[in-house]
């Protein structure tokens, strides 16, 4: 049985799909205005957890995921630029080439990760019209009104707006002020925004209602039920889409259609930066993959990190932590090829107990934890090993190689990683931190002696 969290409920459920042996499932994806941070790239992982999840329990799932190159604006009042113009405008390129570059940015982390792409990519711009067609249905039932500054959805005729967040006698104000228009109610939010007056936006379209660009989250509304239908089984995202985003999304499908847009919804926490805040672009305090590659981690050991807190908690990171992860990543890679090939009647009490484990809201940390002690005990198999490598998605068969024997002289990567992030200790004037590092290497084996050239790393 698998049982998932359903924040609409606010409980685990079993979940049960409609569809016999088959799963709808809809992931928001990134605004492709920039680099993706690994505080995205964790919601993300969690996506594919879940995908891999529900493939291990033999469920054949249909993975759509938008991609915003459109109608993001920098405020979720519905005031503010939008995020592709505002990068276009920073980088001195077209808004089209921006989203092109960033897509391309975005996909490739991905890939490095080894997150399983969706079966469908769907991006705004080239869902205009159905996004048109979706907010006609409203108006002609009488959901929307026209302000100077676009076509808005009047939440106070949704009596059930708000449940996901589970807002309770909710405080609609009239005539709150906007930067151009008067919205009716707080919480009322843009459908179609015109174009500024005497002002030619590079992405822009002809509509009913004049010329502008659709607001952010009908595209989820429009997209999803293009191809899953409506309702479908699973929707997905970061928990900061819940107060707006995807109470907007229910309001706006359910008003079209009278009926459930997605039966469950998930939701990951946030990454927790050093300075105490999530990661996130707006903060400038982000860090991407490639900043981790360049410093000498492989991705793969972030996604090790990731497995290891539950998709539900908040999760701190630290290069302290990742050193960890790279280090167990390898040790774990090097015991599993000292593993015999198969061991039929205790692999089949592992996997049932694994499957218990992810089956239980995907707690995979647990999962992960039990295979430990049986892999240093040598008491599973390589066989279930990339099995249950499915879920985890460490590409176990990639890396299953014998360790080569360390000769006197070689260092570590693990060492060097170390290393390099004393050196950066030192030229930070990080002093507390450099020693700490450098009793750590030393608990290693290894001694450490600064000159004028560098470090020099040492066998004790």
């Amino acid at each position: 049985m698998l049982v998932l969290f359903n924040t609409l409920t606010r409980r685990e459920e079993e979940f049960k799909s409609i569809k016999k042996g088959k799963v709808g499932l809809y992931t928001c994806g990134p605004t492709v205005y920039n680099y993706a941070h690994i505080g995205n790239l964790r919601a993300y992982f969690f996506d594919d957890i879940l995908k891999r999840t529900l493939e291990f329990n033999g469920y054949k799932v249909k993975h759509v995921m938008n991609i915003t190159d459109v109608g993001h604006l920098t405020s979720d009042a519905d005031v503010g630029e939008d995020k592709m113009e505002k990068g276009a405008e920073r980088e001195h390129k077209t808004a089209w080439e921006i989203a092109e570059f960033y897509t391309k940015s975005f996909k490739t982390d991905l890939a490095d990760m080894n997150i399983l792409p969706p079966d469908i990519w769907c991006r705004a711009t080239d869902h205009i019209k159905e996004q048109i067609e979706l907010i006609k249905i409203l108006e002609k039932k009488g959901y929307t009104y026209k302000t100077r500054d676009g076509i808005y959805f009047d939440t106070a005729k949704f009596p059930d707006y708000g449940k996901l967040s589970q807002i309770k006698n909710q405080e609609l104000k009239a005539g709150a002020r906007i930067d151009i228009g008067d919205k009716k109610n707080i919480t009322d939010f843009a459908l179609w925004k015109f174009s500024p007056p005497l002002h030619k936006r590079q992405m822009e379209w002809k509509s009913p209602w004049g010329i502008g660009f659709p607001g952010w989250h009908i595209e989820c509304s429009a997209m999803s039920t293009k191809y899953l239908d409506q309702p479908f089984d699973i929707h997905c995202g970061g928990i900061e889409h819940i107060p707006v985003h995807h109470n907007n999304e229910i309001a706006q499908s359910e008003a079209a259609y009278n009926k459930p847009l997605a039966n469950y919804w998930l939701h990951n926490e946030h990454l927790i930066a050093g300075s105490g805040e999530k990661m996130a672009k707006s903060e400038g305090n982000f860090i991407t993959l490639d900043v981790l590659k360049q410093k000498g981690y492989s991705s793969l050991a972030y996604r090790f990190l990731l497995l290891q807190t539950h998709y539900r908690k908040q999760m701190n990171f630290s290069f302290e932590a990742l050193t960890s992860a790279q280090i167990g990543l390898n040790r774990f890679y090097e015991a599993v090829a000292e593993l015999p090939k198969e061991k039929q009647i205790i692999d089949a009490n592992i996997e049932k107990e694994f499957t218990e484990k992810i089956n239980r809201d995907l707690n995979v940390s647990e999962a992960l934890a039990l295979l430990w002690p049986e892999i240093k005990n040598k008491s599973i198999s390589q066989k279930l090993i990339l099995r249950l490598d499915e879920v985890l998605g460490l590409k176990i068969k990639e890396n299953l190689k014998k360790p080569k024997k360390e000769s006197p002289t070689e260092i570590p990567e693990e060492v060097k990683i170390l290393v390099q992030q004393r050196e950066k200790a030192r030229t930070d004037k990080d002093w507390a931190k450099s020693d700490e590092v450098r009793l750590q290497l030393e608990k290693m084996g290894y001694k450490v002696e600064d000159n004028k050239t560098g470090t020099k790393i040492s066998k004790i």
